[in-house]
């Protein structure tokens, strides 16, 4: 008895140039880990107190040590600026959108003012 064995062989698309790339820029987006304000305040102080090595605290935290370092000297650079008295800071986007609707609201009411104030004078010139 012969065997025959019989390949089979699949047509697959070849895969688009750059498209591995693409595929990991996309990943890397979705499961970049977005830190908050006070979780970069604690860490770089965790790392000032020298309790332990800043390479093993970027590890545990999961985080790299070039951005350890950046957050530190934003940390560094505004309490420079506080310091030499510059009072002004960025908005939070709460904030802005709080400002935003409020705006809104003194437009329209002063719109609704300007209406009433026109009905008015011509009322009395009539």
């Amino acid at each position: 008895m012969e065997s025959t064995t019989s390949i089979q062989t699949t047509t697959e698309p070849s895969p688009t140039p750059g498209g591995a790339a693409k595929l990991i820029r996309k990943v890397r987006k979705v499961t970049k880990r977005r830190f908050t304000a006070e979780q970069k305040i604690k860490i770089v102080l965790e790392g000032f107190r020298k309790e332990i090595p800043v390479a093993e605290l970027c590890r545990r935290e999961k985080v790299s040590a070039a951005i350890y370092y950046k957050w530190l000297k934003e940390f560094m650079e505004g309490g420079k600026g506080r310091l030499r008295g510059n009072t002004l800071r960025s908005a939070t986007s709460d904030e802005v959108s709080t400002f935003k609707q409020r705006n809104k609201d003194l437009k329209e009411l002063v719109g609704e003012q300007a209406l009433e104030l026109s009905l008015l004078k011509k009322r009395l010139l009539w």
